[in-house]
C-alpha cells in the first residue's frame, strides 16, 4: 500500500509484508554479531573435541555438546538467509560475511556425525542429518535427545560414556587425501587411535594410499597430535 508505505509479497494467497530496508539491514546485523559469537564458541568447543580425540578420551557428552552448538549457529543462520531474500541486492554485503562465517560448519557437522553415528540397516548418515534439522529447539537442548541422533548402541545412555572416533574429521586435515582412500584406512582400521598406531608399511598397505601418501599421513597425524598437546597447555 503505497498511501500506508508498507510493501507485501502475496504467496499462495497470503499476504507477507516486508519490513523497509534500512530495519532489515539492523536485523541482519543483529544477527550476524549474535552469530559470531555463536561460532566463536564452536570454534572452541571443535577444538577441545579435536584435543580429545587425540587423548582418546572422548565421552559422548563432548560430542553431543558439539552438535548441539553446530545446530545452533546452522539455525542463526538460516534466519540470516531469510532476511537476505527479503533484502534482495542490498543483502549482497551480509551474504559475504555470512559465508565467511560459516565457511566449513555443514562439511565438519558431517564429519561428526560420520565420526560417531552408528549405521544400520535402517539409519544411514543422511537419516541422522535430517534428523538433527528437524529436532524441535526445546529438543535441542535436551543432550541426550541429541545423543539419539547418533543412534548409539543399547546401554549408551549415559552422557559420561566414553566414545571413539572413526578417524573421518581428522583425515579430513590432510591435504590431498580423497574421500575415497580416507573410507578404505578407515575400513582398515575401524579407530582413529588405530590409525595414529598404524606405522607406515600398515598405512602403506591399505588401497589407495602408497608409501608415499603414508608418509604424508603418518606426519599429518604427528602434526595434528603435536598441536593438540600445545593447544592444551598454551
Amino acid at each position: 500500500s503505497e498511501d500506508m508505505g508498507i510493501i507485501a509479497v502475496y504467496m499462495n494467497d497470503e499476504k507477507h509484508p516486508l519490513a523497509a530496508i534500512p530495519r532489515l539491514l539492523d536485523r541482519a546485523n543483529q544477527a550476524l554479531q549474535t552469530l559470531e559469537r555463536y561460532k566463536s564458541g564452536l570454534d572452541e568447543v571443535a577444538g577441545q573435541l579435536a584435543r580429545l580425540e587425540i587423548e582418546d578420551a572422548v565421552t559422548i557428552r563432548d560430542v553431543v555438546i558439539l552438535l548441539q552448538r553446530m545446530e545452533m549457529v546452522l539455525r542463526i543462520s538460516d534466519e540470516i538467509e531469510a532476511t537476505i531474500v527479503e533484502l534482495g541486492t542490498d543483502g549482497r554485503l551480509i551474504r559475504l560475511q555470512l559465508d565467511e562465517i560459516m565457511a566449513g560448519v555443514q562439511d565438519e557437522r558431517r564429519l561428526v556425525v560420520l565420526d560417531y553415528f552408528h549405521e544400520d540397516a535402517a539409519w544411514h548418515l543422511e537419516e541422522a542429518m535430517t534428523a538433527l534439522d528437524q529436532l524441535a529447539t526445546s529438543d535441542l537442548l535436551d543432550l541426550k535427545q541429541v545423543a539419539s541422533m547418533l543412534h548409539l548402541p543399547e546401554g549408551a545412555g549415559d552422557l559420561d560414556g566414553s566414545l571413539q572416533p572413526k578417524g573421518y574429521r581428522m583425515l579430513a586435515r590432510i591435504p590431498r587425501l580423497p574421500d575415497g582412500v580416507v573410507d578404505h584406512i578407515v575400513e582398515r582400521f575401524g579407530t582413529l587411535s588405530k590409525i595414529m598406531r598404524a606405522t607406515i608399511d600398515d598405512l602403506d598397505d591399505v588401497d589407495g594410499v602408497g608409501e608415499t601418501r603414508a608418509r604424508a599421513i603418518k606426519e599429518g597425524l604427528s602434526r595434528l597430535a603435536e598441536a593438540s598437546i600445545l593447544g592444551r597447555y598454551s
